[in-house]
């Protein structure tokens, strides 16, 4: 799957897309185009088959026509960032923002707030050595895959949370060991039951 779209797709033309529920490549229903919380181009729609939400990152020509938002800022000059306190951190590497994108869509849906990590903030120097949302967020969702497992900044989120004694859940998305310290956490695998999987999980983020 390409990462862009060609400049001169549009959302009148069928848009595929992955449905983590059907475990499928689906043609997308109810298509638009959107922007992630970083300001990234992607496209989302519906599933013909399960009504799931589906995610595609990547430009289209209607992209073209809307205005790119700024990325999401922490706070007003990088300070502290205000996030409910039972906020969700949703921990994973840059190659898995598609699968974060449509669990953090899901999660909200089932009244969990969520905060996307941040890839790429190594240069970024926190008062606190830490990115202000693992401050704030009292729970965490680890995505695992053969990416996440070696991105150190997925690893410096979860030993952060493991060091503060803070919840700690992994969404399985490949067939990869966990590390060591958090290989006691609660893990659900999405390669299987997608909603059984997710329902179990929201009940493990809501104990």
């Amino acid at each position: 799957m390409s990462e862009y779209y060609d400049e001169h797709d549009d959302l009148d033309d069928p848009i595929e897309g992955y449905c983590m529920r059907c475990r499928d490549t689906v043609m997308m229903e109810e298509v638009q185009a959107v922007w992630t919380r970083r300001g990234l181009p992607a496209t989302r729609g519906e599933c013909p088959t399960c009504g799931g939400t589906v995610f595609r990152m990547g430009k289209t020509a209607a992209h073209n026509a809307e205005q790119r938002p700024d990325a999401v800022q922490v706070a007003p000059g990088g300070g502290r960032v205000k996030l409910a306190m039972d906020t969700a951190y949703i921990a994973f590497s840059e190659n898995d923002a598609i699968v974060a994108e449509q669990l953090a869509e899901d999660l909200q849906k089932a009244g969990i707030a969520t905060w996307l990590h941040e890839p790429n903030q190594a240069n970024i120097h926190w008062a606190s050595g830490v990115h202000p949302a693992l401050q704030e967020c009292s729970r965490m969702v680890v995505i695992l895959s053969t990416d996440s497992v070696g991105d150190a900044g997925v690893e410096a989120a979860w030993k952060f949370f493991k060091q503060k004694g803070k919840r700690i859940v992994i969404a399985q998305v490949a067939p990869v060991d966990p590390p060591d310290p958090i290989r006691r956490s609660a893990r659900f695998d999405f390669s299987g039951d997608y909603r059984t999987n997710f329902r179990q999980m929201v009940g493990a983020l809501s104990q």
